[in-house]
């Protein structure tokens, strides 16, 4: 029999054969076709299977196949998309993919996002994801930075808590892990969190996008922006600082930083991250001043600075001039709640220097000592830097 290559031909085929057949039976027309027919009463049902279709639906299930192998090799492993979803009209819609959140709160002139982690621990209502937020709100000029805030959620909970409040959401997990609850410094899951933060911020850099990092213990009072060196590649907070922003004596505080993506940040933050392979036990903060001086950061011409406390400032060397501060970090500090009641009087000193033109901080109370003797965890959620 000729190859039947047009549905005509197949229809010819098989019509008129209904009679005298079995309930069900599939013919064999040509190489490229399949025609089943079947005769209940008489009536004739024919479903034509073109070669076409069979290949096409070989290749569906081999793409299926790659795209499963994928998810679960991926050390970047993010929420299904059903998790994904977007607030109040925004444009981001559902199935929302990072480059799509990072193209939606960048700044228009120079593609800078600002970033932050979150747990269900610290997104609680009244936790200190809220204070974060707030200080923003009551900030000098810093609430329309809220609008380049990019909220990277560990767990469903946060995710959700941060549709409820804020635009831009990006849920990110981790394969095996589960961050939404108990994580103690310096616990496995603690380190493991910190570096995987540290591979993504690598991730956003590669995507060709700056970013000022910020943990959620930051209060932003004033824009950072303006204390930032215009020549540098990549800056860092300090938990104390010698009066110099070149002197790797410093102590940096791996909280607060911004970098400017090129091939030299790309390259440092892959090298940071590898590095940790050679200081095992180590969180990303311990292992950067184990490789601030290291001789492969000059070899690809890294541009590092330290920022100054005055303006960048935290609970461990306290800037007191309310006139200069820009952020407060509440470093130094172990226990959610000491971090929660500390912040809150942050705030409230914020708000009174407002009203009268001056002032000075009442902090750190809770957070005094905290590091040297027990505490009552909140619900021993995230700890962030100390």
């Amino acid at each position: 029999m000729a190859d039947l290559t047009s549905k005509g031909a197949d229809e010819e085929n098989c019509s008129g054969r209904s009679g005298g057949m079995a309930s069900s039976e599939v013919k064999k027309q040509s190489s490229s076709s399949l025609c089943l027919e079947t005769s209940g009463n008489g009536d004739g049902v024919r479903l034509y299977l073109s070669r076409d279709l069979r290949i096409g639906l070989l290749f569906a299930g081999l793409a299926v196949s790659c795209l499963l192998l994928y998810n679960s090799t991926n050390p970047l492993k993010f929420f299904p998309t059903s998790y994904y979803s977007s607030v109040g009209g925004s444009p981001m819609g559902r199935n929302v993919s990072l480059d799509v959140v990072l193209k939606s709160a960048a700044m228009e002139d120079n593609r800078t996002v600002i970033l932050t982690t979150l747990n269900d621990a610290w997104a609680e209502p009244g936790s200190v994801f809220d204070l974060f937020l707030e200080s923003f709100r009551v900030g000098n000029g810093t609430r329309k930075l809220l609008d380049h805030l990019v909220v990277v959620a560990l767990d469903k909970k946060a995710y959700d808590r941060c549709l409820a409040v804020h635009r831009h959401c990006f849920a990110l997990t981790t394969k095996g892990m589960d961050f939404s609850g108990e994580a103690d410094f310096m616990s496995a899951d603690y380190l493991e969190m910190m570096w995987r933060r540290i591979n993504f911020l690598r991730v956003v850099l590669k995507k060709g996008y700056n970013f000022v990092f910020t943990d959620t213990d930051i209060m932003w009072f004033r824009s950072p922006f303006p204390h930032f060196y215009s020549d540098t590649d990549f800056q860092i907070a300090c938990d104390y600082y010698y009066f110099d922003p070149a002197d790797k004596r410093n102590s940096p505080n791996g909280g607060f930083t911004y970098a400017r993506s090129n091939n030299r940040t790309v390259k440092f933050y892959e090298f940071w991250y590898e590095s940790r392979k050679s200081y095992l036990g180590k969180h990303d903060q311990d292992v950067l001043n184990e490789i601030k001086s290291h001789k492969f950061l000059d070899d690809i011409g890294l541009q590092m600075r330290f920022l100054d406390t005055a303006y960048i400032g935290g609970f461990c060397q306290l800037s007191r001039d309310l006139n200069r501060i820009c952020t407060m970090h509440a470093n130094c500090c172990v226990g959610l709640d000491n971090k929660i009641q500390d912040l809150s009087a942050t705030l409230d000193d914020w708000r009174k220097y407002l009203a009268s033109g001056s002032g000075d901080w009442s902090v750190p109370k809770a957070c005094v000592g905290s590091l040297g003797k027990p505490h009552k965890p909140h619900r021993r959620g995230l700890f962030r830097r100390r």
